[in-house]
């Protein structure tokens, strides 16, 4: 039977069919309005139409059911209306094929509900609304029979949901593909009509809904516009350790506090943050003992001023501890915390950032901000000390000791000057 659907992708959309194809697993984060839900119930037709297994069976799932029924129902009526012998059930929200295939609209509030099922393919639409056991209790084992294939789709909703996380795993993992989609980059809506759009929406709402930024309702985000450029230039990705190069440290310390320590190398003048390690409670001697059981071959180890202060019972510095356990720390100048952050902030475009390895310090790069004040209409020069400032504490003290290392401004010091030294 030769079965022709009445759809013509646009390029951005034929790109993704192919992709899909490639890969088990699909990540797409697009801009509102770019025809992702009419792209994947086409892909799910073509899917169900070419099944090579008896009784085919796919899903579109939506928050709700009654999304389901809003946004694709008519879609998938539309595109599948030409095909012979084709059966509509209105109540089920089903479409029975004429090869066997079925095509079934589900809603994910009641989860539970769909135990028990198996499948071909999925569609998941608007992930970040979607309760996260849906995927790894219910849907994944209901793909494994078959080997069925997964695409989520969305818009970014902040950092605090499943799509950040799944975006973020998705970035790096073996058999899956990422891909976002901003509507400057696409030009599928036309730039007046974009323009109309923000006028109306306000800047941090245009900028998540159309620019697919995560952290455009994050008021006053600190590096949230370089995190989006590393991110759009490929730089947080998987970033393997390299044998043949030293590794470096920078260290947040604190002991009733988090400690945090960043793990990274440096190849010509690209920074590869390959580690991150955050964890509290603990003294120097076992986060000393942790980085002796890494395969890591050690170069310089930055620690900020405070690491001169004397532990409370034994009158040593935690300098003079860590010498003592085989670390030589170089400490890092006591600068404003503002010129801290423009050092980062000028380092951030050289440095790739392993996912995988250091997931908590990108979103806390990306949660970092000021706190606006409504009376003055302005943002407080000091950042909102939150879970994000220890990882940005590090960042700090790996920008201004590489700062200072590389300008050559260490001078022969006197035995008074602690500004920066090494032991």
């Amino acid at each position: 039977m030769n079965i022709k659907i009445p759809y013509t992708p646009r390029k951005h959309q034929a790109f993704l069919h192919k992709q899909i194809n490639k890969h088990r697993w699909s990540v797409l984060v697009c801009h509102r309005r770019f025809g992702k839900t009419v792209c994947m119930i086409n892909h799910l037709i073509k899917s169900a139409l070419m099944c090579p297994h008896k009784n085919p069976r796919f899903a579109y799932i939506a928050p709700t059911f009654k999304q389901a029924k809003s946004i694709a129902w008519d879609y998938i009526k539309q595109f599948t209306d030409k095909i012979p012998l084709t059966k509509f059930n209105e109540t089920e929200l089903r479409v029975d094929l004429p090869n066997g295939a079925r095509i079934t609209l589900l809603g994910a509030e009641n989860s539970d509900g769909l135990r028990g099922i198996y499948l071909d393919g999925c569609v998941i639409d608007e992930y970040a609304n979607v309760e996260g056991k849906l995927f790894a209790e219910i849907i994944r084992p209901a793909l494994s029979d078959r080997k069925g294939y997964c695409v989520f789709i969305g818009t970014p909703a902040g950092m605090n949901n499943n799509f950040y996380d799944l975006y973020q795993h998705a970035q790096s993992a073996e058999d899956w593909f990422n891909y976002k989609a901003k509507a400057s980059e696409t030009k599928i809506v036309d730039q007046e009509e974009l323009d109309k759009a923000k006028e109306v929406m306000g800047e941090k709402k245009y900028m998540q809904e159309f620019e697919c930024d995560w952290v455009a309702n994050i008021e006053g985000a600190i590096y949230g516009e370089e995190i989006s450029k590393l991110d759009d230039k490929k730089q947080l990705a998987r970033v393997p350790y390299d044998p043949t190069l030293p590794v470096s440290t920078a260290w947040d310390l604190g002991v009733a506090d988090h400690s945090s320590i960043i793990f990274f190398q440096q190849k010509g003048t690209a920074i590869q943050i390959i580690d991150y390690h955050e964890e509290r409670g603990h003294g120097l001697p076992h986060y000393i003992q942790m980085l002796n059981e890494k395969p890591y071959v050690y170069k310089d180890h930055f620690a900020p001023h405070d690491i001169d202060v004397q532990e409370f019972g034994n009158g040593k510095t935690r300098r003079e501890i860590a010498y003592q356990l085989g670390v030589r720390f170089r400490v890092v100048p006591k600068l404003p915390v503002e010129e801290g952050i423009h050092a980062v902030t000028m380092l951030l475009p050289r440095c790739w950032i392993d996912t995988d390895h250091c997931k908590n310090l990108i979103d806390a790069l990306r949660h970092y901000h000021r706190k606006y004040i409504d009376k003055n209409r302005m943002f407080r020069s000091k950042p909102v000390h939150d879970w994000s400032s220890h990882a940005c504490d590090s960042m700090r003290y790996l920008a201004v000791g590489l700062q200072e290392l590389n300008t050559r401004q260490i001078a022969p010091q006197s035995v008074a000057d602690n500004s920066y030294r090494i032991i």
